[in-house]
This record gives structure tokens, C-alpha cells and sequence, in this order.
């Protein structure tokens, strides 16, 4: 049976990110699996079209200060009637916050409703500089209340579910997120790309991030000056755009830092080509519960180094390496992983990938909304 599966999430960055790239992924999942895919998104203007994803709603939302182009949606009357208008069968909500009132709706239209965690409520609150028992207390009030408002909560990774675990919710499942194995493969390496950023004795350093508090950008500056006192010749290369990068970028010039800031990376060609070539792409997050822009890097064949306390060391396995919150810490997992045979390294990256595609992915988010999985083609092939 064909469901109408009605998505709402805020904070969507208006060009790239994470969050945008598994919408757009699994609503051409639903699609292809024989269902109706609804995505309702906050924008600058009232748009309605028929895309590769299915139907996508804009609503008129305005832009938060400070977070370098998200906006909300704000409007709970607007965004109710529309609900009312577009009778789902099923509801997934991307954000715990703003949007946790739509669970209250769904249940009073007996519409079974999932909220997906993409983030850690405790671990955001630790970045924006709560302490940790404030930082836990403060999500387990958040995460109790959104737990009895939807009849499901998706979680992508084991780290991810501990937070629900932790407050005794009965009611969560677990389904990953996955990457592009075709449009990201070792193939993609790039000799022009490497030479345009480092020279041939040189480290090229990648790190693929939204350039905000959370992400802890920073920790990559760290690393890199960590590399250099230790006499290593490494380069970074910064792809990525948000409200840290002006202060970063003058934090590199005051340090003379080799370190090339690309902003928005608009050419997903351009981005594959970079990641493909790097050495070492670094994912500082703590709060992450997947990281899909590192998750690329190692289907480019790239090896990763991650924050340690998040979602990660999950996602790379013996592929990556991780490391705590610091520079020099950073630096010793960036060492480690150039002291492995550069082939084993990058082969070792791809097959760890290949664990995550998006087919998977889609099947375990239906399954979360007892949907029906059609026959349809594969969504994945690998590329080596």
C-alpha cells in the first residue's frame, strides 16, 4: 500500500549539509519504494514543485541571526491547516525543538508520527558551553517530553539512542543514514585538485564542515598548527561556510597558518575531487550522531579522524581514527593513519563505506513507519 509520508524539518542549511542531503535521499527512497514523499521546508518564499524527491512544500520562515542562513518554521497555524490539507498517512519530523508540537498534532489526527535525532540534545548544549550535568538534565527534560509525543524516535547510530536509553524510552528504533557509492568513489581523485592546494611533499588536510559553534571547526586550525611545530609539512583546505568563519579565517592569517577557506562548495564534482584527494579528512564534531560528510570522505577512499566523543568512531570503525577535543590529539590520529601503507589506508576507507548504502538506509527508515518496502531497483551500486 502507497503512503503519503509527510516530512517537516527546520533548521535546513540553504545550500548544503548534512540534514539536506538525507532528505533529499530518502525522500528518492520513498519515492522509488512506490510512496508518496511530502517534504515541508521553512524558505525565504511560499514554493510548491514536483522534484526528484517527491513534492516539496516551502513555507515563508525567518532567518535565526548568527546561524549563517537557517531559518524556522514559526507559523504553527500555517503549518498545521497545511498538515490538515495534505492527510498523511505517516509524519517524520526533523527537529526535537520547534517542531515537537506537530507530534501532539499527529496524535490527535491518529496519524503515527516519527521524530528523527540528528543530533545529541546533551551533547549541542555541551558545545554552546553548558556543563555536563546541566547539559544532561536539561536533555532529559527535552528528551522524556519528545519520547511521549511521538509514537517513534529513529536514531542512526547506537551513540545516538544512548541519550533515550538513558531515560528509559521504550519506543526507539534504530535505522542508519547512508552515502552516495556512486557518486562518491576512489576514482575521483584528482592529481590537478591536490597540486592546486599542496605541494608534492606536503599533507593536504580536508575538513568538510558547516562552520558553527557545534562543529567545532577550530579543533582543525589545532590540529594543523600541532602538525607544524612537530616539523610536519601539512596544508588544510576548509570547505564549508557559517557564522565562525571570519573569525577563523583571521585566527589563521594572525598565525600565518596554510590554510585555504573555499566557503559553500557548490560543485559536488569539485567537492568529491577534494575529497578523493586528500591525505586525512578531519570531522571535530562532538555532537555528531553520523557525520555524513566524513562518511563521503571514506567512500572517496579517505581515511578520517573523528571526535571521539561522538557518533563517529561508530561510523569509521578500524577504518579511521579518532581523537579527544584537542589539536595535539588530533594530530597523533593524523600521524597514526599516515603511518599505515597509503593503499591499505584508503582501501581499508572505501570498504567501510560500502557498509553504509543508502538502499539500507531507506529500508530501515520504512520499516520505522511499518511501510511496506515495493520491488524497486537497487539505489546503490558500488564503484571502485
Amino acid at each position: 500500500m502507497s503512503l503519503r509520508i509527510v516530512r517537516l524539518a527546520n533548521f535546513v542549511a540553504p545550500a548544503s549539509g548534512g540534514l539536506r542531503t538525507a532528505l533529499r535521499e530518502l525522500g528518492s527512497g520513498y519515492l522509488a519504494a512506490g510512496h508518496e514523499p511530502v517534504l515541508v521546508v521553512p524558505g525565504e518564499r511560499a514554493t510548491d514543485r514536483e522534484t526528484e524527491q517527491g513534492r516539496v512544500i516551502t513555507l515563508p520562515g525567518p532567518l535565526l541571526p548568527g546561524t549563517g542562513g537557517y531559518r524556522v518554521l514559526t507559523d504553527k497555524r500555517r503549518v498545521a491547516r497545511l498538515l490538515e490539507s495534505l492527510a498523511p498517512d505517516r509524519l517524520e519530523v526533523s527537529d526535537r525543538t520547534t517542531l515537537r508540537w506537530t507530534g501532539v498534532w499527529a496524535r490527535r489526527a491518529r496519524v503515527p508520527a516519527v521524530m528523527v535525532s540528528h543530533e545529541t540534545a546533551d551533547g549541542v548544549l555541551r558545545t554552546w558551553g553548558l556543563s555536563e550535568g546541566m547539559a544532561r538534565r536539561a536533555a532529559d527534560a527535552l528528551n522524556i517530553r519528545t519520547a511521549h509525543t511521538y509514537a517513534r524516535v529513529v536514531c542512526t547510530t547506537e551513540f545516538a539512542e544512548r541519550e533515550f536509553v538513558r531515560i528509559g524510552a521504550r519506543n526507539v528504533v534504530r535505522a542508519p543514514l547512508g552515502v552516495d557509492l556512486v557518486g562518491r568513489h576512489p576514482g575521483l581523485r584528482d592529481r590537478e585538485v591536490r597540486e592546486r592546494y599542496a605541494r608534492a611533499d606536503e599533507v593536504l588536510l580536508v575538513m568538510c564542515s558547516r562552520l558553527s559553534v557545534e562543529k567545532r571547526p577550530g579543533t582543525a586550525l589545532d590540529a594543523l598548527e600541532a602538525l607544524l611545530r612537530r616539523g610536519e609539512r601539512a596544508v588544510l583546505v576548509v570547505a564549508g561556510d557559517g557564522p565562525l568563519r571570519a573569525r577563523l579565517e583571521q585566527r589563521a592569517r594572525e598565525r600565518r597558518l596554510p590554510v585555504t577557506f573555499l566557503g559553500h562548495v557548490a560543485d559536488r564534482a569539485l567537492l568529491g575531487a577534494l575529497q578523493a584527494s586528500a591525505d586525512v579528512c578531519m570531522a571535530p564534531g562532538p555532537a555528531e550522531t553520523f557525520g555524513l560528510a566524513a562518511l563521503e570522505a571514506m567512500a572517496c577512499g579517505t581515511p578520517v579522524v573523528a571526535s571521539a566523543v561522538s557518533a563517529l568512531p561508530e561510523v569509521v570503525g578500524s577504518a579511521g581514527a579518532t581523537a579527544a577535543d584537542s589539536g595535539d590529539s588530533f594530530a597523533d590520529a593524523i600521524r597514526l593513519l599516515l603511518g599505515r601503507p597509503e593503499a591499505a589506508r584508503r582501501e581499508a576507507a572505501r570498504a567501510r563505506a560500502e557498509c553504509f548504502g543508502w538502499d539500507t538506509a531507506v529500508e530501515a527508515f520504512l520499516a520505522a513507519h511499518d511501510a511496506v518496502v515495493e520491488s524497486r531497483p537497487r539505489l546503490q551500486e558500488g564503484v571502485g
